[in-house]
């Protein structure tokens, strides 16, 4: 069995990834990735552009086998469930791993519909229930009282905030057990960011979160363990004050401190 880094026993592991190799044809993006992230906690992963952050948020749900050439080994598995199981239902796995990416991406839709487009595409087609799903994940981002006489505008319509609101609602719509949250704020200002990291701290009591960062101090204010990834490895990983301030690799400790990267 492969030792994987520690986390506390009062936070039960929700992934584990153990000896992940990605290829991206002949470039081998990651390289033996060995990892367990905690439940209902917000997980950072940190490093400079290209060194994998992305390539591993997007193996958790598998996006990455809608690119041509790209080739997986090793193990991930969710609550125990090895997701590359010959029996796994690759959208079922998606609905119960939702990703909210870098730049707001609402559809061309109203409001009512961007929500309502995962649970009717999982085979929920009731009028009712589907309303009920909506008001649920719309209030659930703060966005109900705002939009509530609004669900029928186009979502492009809306400022960038609450594109991004939406986006989130959108993947929790599907009543997912796992987060992933590729740069959500690098598109939004100051003002937006906070309130974008405030939901976050709200959501996390209900999910894991996993959330790519190119911003130090976001994943210092937001999270409570952080992954440092450096050409593919995973250097380092651990509870997010240890990894900035008591880092046990120089690398890391570079990195955070601004001396490259």
């Amino acid at each position: 069995m492969t030792e994987l880094p520690d986390v506390p026993v009062a936070v039960a592991p929700k992934i584990r990834v153990e000896h992940l190799d990605v290829y991206y044809g002949e470039f081998h993006a990651l390289k033996g990735v060995t990892v367990a992230i905690p439940d209902r906690r917000i997980t950072a992963l940190i490093g400079p552009s290209g060194c994998g952050k992305s390539t591993l948020l997007r193996s958790i749900n598998r996006m990455n086998d809608t690119i041509p050439g790209v080739r997986t080994s090793g193990a991930i598995a969710i609550d125990g469930l090895d997701i590359f199981g010959p029996r796994v239902d690759v959208e079922r796995l998606r609905r119960r791993v939702g990703m909210v990416f870098q730049r707001p991406n609402p559809f061309p839709l109203s409001v009512f519909d961007n929500v309502a487009y995962g649970p009717r595409l999982h085979g929920r087609h009731s009028s009712t229930a589907l309303g009920r799903v909506v008001h649920e994940a719309l209030n659930s981002v703060g966005l109900l009282d705002t939009l509530r006489d609004r669900l029928h505008q186009s979502a492009l319509d809306l400022p960038p905030e609450q594109q991004q609101r939406l986006c989130i609602a959108r993947a929790l719509a599907t009543r997912p057990d796992v987060l992933l949250m590729d740069e959500p704020c690098s598109a939004l200002d100051p003002i937006a960011t906070r309130h974008i990291e405030a939901l976050m701290r709200e959501l996390v009591q209900h999910y894991a979160i996993v959330i790519v960062t190119h911003n130090m101090q976001q994943a210092q204010r937001v999270s409570e363990y952080a992954g440092f990834m450096l050409m593919g490895e995973l250097v380092e990983f651990g509870e997010t004050a240890s990894v900035f301030e008591r880092a046990t690799d120089r690398r890391t400790s570079d990195y955070v401190a601004g001396r490259f990267g």
